[in-house]
């Protein structure tokens, strides 16, 4: 199981709108360039992040960008299933009904009963979604803050004027 960097790229961008004045909105234009990443590799991410209702677009020659919802409901796993799908990370394709001991024994209870292997994925995987809703976007932000602070202003500075040159 592995994330795409498109799930990184929109975590961290999200962590810029936290500290963005209410009705301010940020350009993909000004994400990218700060992230040094594609204009339109960004804008694919947040079309997923704006059909899932994480962020809303304003149109306009000042438009862009704002966060739908308080970044203290919006947490990882809503991030990971807006970029990724919520397909489930193990897909038990019941090989153990190929196995030669079960020849002629379809009917057998024995048979029926459900995959253990995917049992512990499942729960493994539920135990991952839990921890991952645990995390949102403000805590994300507090926790930047708490370990470099300094860095966090120069990036808030630099998208105040970035938004100011607009």
């Amino acid at each position: 199981m592995q994330f795409s960097i498109g799930v990184e790229y929109a975590l961290h961008c999200l962590t810029y709108f936290v500290d963005t004045p209410s009705g301010t909105t940020i350009g993909v234009k000004e994400l990218a360039t700060f992230q040094g990443v594609s204009e339109t590799y960004l804008s694919k991410i947040f079309t997923k992040l704006k059909k899932a209702g994480i962020v809303r677009s304003m149109p306009g020659v000042k438009g862009g960008y704002e966060l739908a919802r308080h970044p203290g409901k919006i947490n990882f796993w809503d991030v990971i299933a807006a970029i990724e799908g919520t397909q489930p990370f193990f897909q038990c394709a019941e090989i153990r009904q190929k196995c030669i001991l079960l020849e002629g024994k379809d009917n057998d209870p024995k048979n029926c009963a459900p995959c253990t292997i995917n049992v512990v994925m499942l729960e493994a995987e539920e135990l991952m979604r839990d921890h991952l809703k645990s995390k949102t976007i403000a805590w994300l932000n507090e926790t930047i803050l708490s370990k470099q602070k300094g860095q966090h202003e120069e990036g808030v500075n630099w998208f105040r004027e970035a938004l100011n040159r607009r």
